[in-house]
């Protein structure tokens, strides 16, 4: 069959692409060819099943910023959609939305169904044509139109789009078509720790600033204590910026962790002093400090040394010291990683070199577009990998149909 425009993959780029296409020209057939039996898989379970559609960050250079791979590249285009586009967008097209304390927003209907709903109504009314459980066995362009063939047969267009996401299958083939790859590796991904200090805190969550020993790699923000090691923003933050070298460290490593966030060493033991001076007859061990969770508390006061029984009046210098180190700076070792299966995000796939960002067309392949995951760019948690999918697939729509 004959189309306009093809589209390879039936998640969020593709069928933003796809709608605002057929919105701009209502004359073109446009086909989504998606390889499972359902679309907008990754949208449905995204968020915990509320869809984190994108994050209250309104000025471009800010909005980059999140990006650990993409950061320059995609400056330009959030200057032509963001956002303020994208809520106004969704807005127009019925869906409420909603910015949440943390700058996360969300339907206000808390569900992602509400934005798949949108988008199937939407491709419905405009005519827009997904078939399922369509494998992509190749495409190449043939006297200026695309040729794909699939599992289903055999289609050919004028245009094709990629928005496949991380799909090993679909980078190889565009290597084949001499357009660069970067090998992908994990980007959001939590550590897993065994440490007796905090074998017993699962579900504990504090700010705190981490740091990989023997490197640059920083973060600070909530830090969650997991069954398995530990998460949060302030874990998968630094998993986004370090996923090129913490996968060369085969995922083990030590990370110093300062549960006070801004102060030093020498800070918190001057503190230590003053508590020591002001509370002689208290114990240690049962009123928690700097405003830390008690757990966590008590279990850095037993790893100082410091029985339960102890009080401030008590402790020695060396004491004192040691806890201002488990405070400040406490060291621990990181023996691999676990990824969220469902919401795998990827560092990795086509070389941001290839494209076209006023566009999103392949510089070298006339008419063919890429756009998501597909390409490499990745972001922090947070909304921000669905605002490079909506910003990509709408400028692309727009170089689509405007020759």
């Amino acid at each position: 069959m004959q189309y306009d425009l093809i589209i390879i993959g039936g998640g969020a780029a593709g069928f933003f692409t796809a709608i605002n296409v057929a919105e701009n020209d209502p004359n073109l057939n446009i086909a989504i060819l998606e390889r499972g039996k359902e679309v907008l898989s990754k949208v449905r379970i995204s968020g915990g099943g509320r869809c984190n559609v994108t994050h209250a960050e309104f000025v471009p250079n800010l909005l980059s910023k999140n990006y650990p791979r993409g950061e320059k590249e995609l400056l330009g285009p959030f200057h032509t959609f963001m956002t303020g586009d994208t809520m106004e967008w969704f807005d127009k097209h019925g869906v409420s939305l909603k910015i949440e304390d943390d700058g996360r927003i969300f339907p206000t209907s808390d569900s992602s169904e509400t934005i798949i709903d949108c988008f199937l109504s939407e491709a419905r009314k405009l005519g827009i044509q997904i078939l399922k459980n369509h494998v992509v066995k190749d495409f190449y362009n043939e006297n200026e139109h695309w040729k794909i063939n699939t599992n289903q047969g055999g289609f050919e267009s004028k245009k094709l789009m990629i928005a496949t996401g991380s799909n090993p299958k679909i980078w190889a083939k565009l290597k084949s078509l001499d357009i660069q790859t970067v090998d992908a590796v994990p980007s959001l991904f939590t550590f897993n720790i065994k440490d007796k200090r905090i074998k017993e805190l699962p579900g504990i969550s504090t700010n705190a600033s981490v740091k990989v020993k023997n490197s640059k790699l920083f973060s600070e923000g909530p830090l969650l204590i997991t069954h398995w090691g530990m998460s949060g923003p302030a874990i998968l933050k630094l998993s986004a910026w370090g996923a090129i070298e913490l996968n060369a460290f085969k995922y083990n490593f030590e990370i110093i962790v300062n549960w006070l966030q801004d102060y030093s060493t020498e800070d918190a033991l001057d503190m230590l002093k003053v508590l020591k001076s002001k509370h002689p007859k208290q114990q240690v061990y049962k009123y928690a400090q700097f405003e830390l969770p008690k757990r966590l508390w008590q279990s850095l006061v037993l790893a100082s040394g410091i029985d339960n029984d102890t009080r401030w009046a008590d402790t020695n210098k060396s004491q004192l010291y040691q806890l201002s180190e488990e405070l400040t700076k406490g060291v621990f070792k990181v023996q691999g990683k676990s990824t969220f299966k469902d919401e795998f995000i990827t560092a990795g796939g086509i070389d941001l070199r290839e494209i076209n960002f006023k566009t999103f067309e392949s510089k070298n392949h006339k008419n063919l577009y890429l756009a998501g995951e597909v390409l490499n760019i990745d972001a922090i948690t947070g909304g921000f990998n669905f605002q490079n999918a909506w910003t990509g697939a709408y400028i692309a729509a727009k170089a689509i149909t405007s020759k």
